[in-house]
């Protein structure tokens, strides 16, 4: 009878396999670089993904956190959720508005970890400057609303028990009011230079948003040790670093 079956695997050098790699999923665009440099803090080396001449989407760290490997995923923003909650990351970093724009009316999918602190912005209601309302609660009954959020956007109205039209956009919501076809935004912003370059002003902030650190909730429970000894580094070097600074 084979005794494969109870022969511990190993690599081509006939050693024992190096414990599989914990894998986080990373957003491409504007929280990367910050969510590189937190990992970096804590000894987890994803920096090739800045390489502009860079191709892969998926990458291994060249260094270890206490013996544990971490590989990276780079996915687009919305993805990250998508990516933890089905499993095929352990851990994700992502904005709190992509997780309230996903999990909007449901139980999340996902276990949230750590504020980072990084990536501040605002889900806010922006309406023209010559607009007869000066809030979102002033809009009459089935007013057009149009948002890249809607789940954000429905949630915020029914809360207000405002019945709006609203109008679904991938991009450049703030053209809905200038073209007529919407009398107000509700749109994700940092600094509002853009809402005011448009003639658009922001009169109320739905919730305020920086980068999340989630979790798959078994991936978690599986691997406690490791990443609780990863949310730990990150508490004690990265956010740490952040609270001495701002003294």
């Amino acid at each position: 009878m084979s005794t494969a079956s109870h022969l511990q695997p190993c690599d081509c050098r006939g050693h024992p396999p190096d414990r599989q790699p914990i894998t986080i999923a990373l957003a491409k665009g504007a929280l990367l670089a910050d969510a590189i440099r937190c990992l970096q803090q804590v000894g987890i080396d994803f920096s090739r993904f800045l390489d502009p001449a860079n191709r892969l989407l998926r990458i291994e760290s060249p260094t270890q956190l206490k013996g544990q490997r971490y590989a990276a995923l780079l996915v687009r923003n919305q993805d990250v959720p998508v990516y933890v909650e089905y499993g095929q990351a352990q851990l994700g970093i992502v904005g709190y508005d992509v997780l309230r724009e996903r999990y909007a009316g449901r139980e999340a999918g996902v276990a949230h970890l750590l504020d980072l602190k990084f990536g501040y912005c605002r889900m806010v209601v922006a309406l023209p400057q010559d607009s007869p309302y000066t809030s979102a609660a002033q809009l009459p009954p089935y007013a057009r609303v149009a948002s890249k959020f809607v789940r954000c956007a429905r949630e915020y109205f029914d809360r207000l028990d405002l019945p709006v039209e609203l109008i679904s956009l991938a991009g450049s919501v703030e053209l809905a009011p200038l073209t007529g076809m919407a009398d107000a935004i509700v749109d994700l912003v940092a600094t509002g230079r853009t809402l005011r370059e448009n003639g658009l002003v922001e009169r109320d902030c739905l919730f305020e948003s920086t980068a999340r650190l989630i979790a798959h909730p078994t991936s978690y429970r599986v691997n406690q040790q490791p990443i609780g000894e990863l949310v730990a580094q990150i508490r004690e070097r990265w956010l740490g670093s952040l609270a001495v600074s701002q003294l």
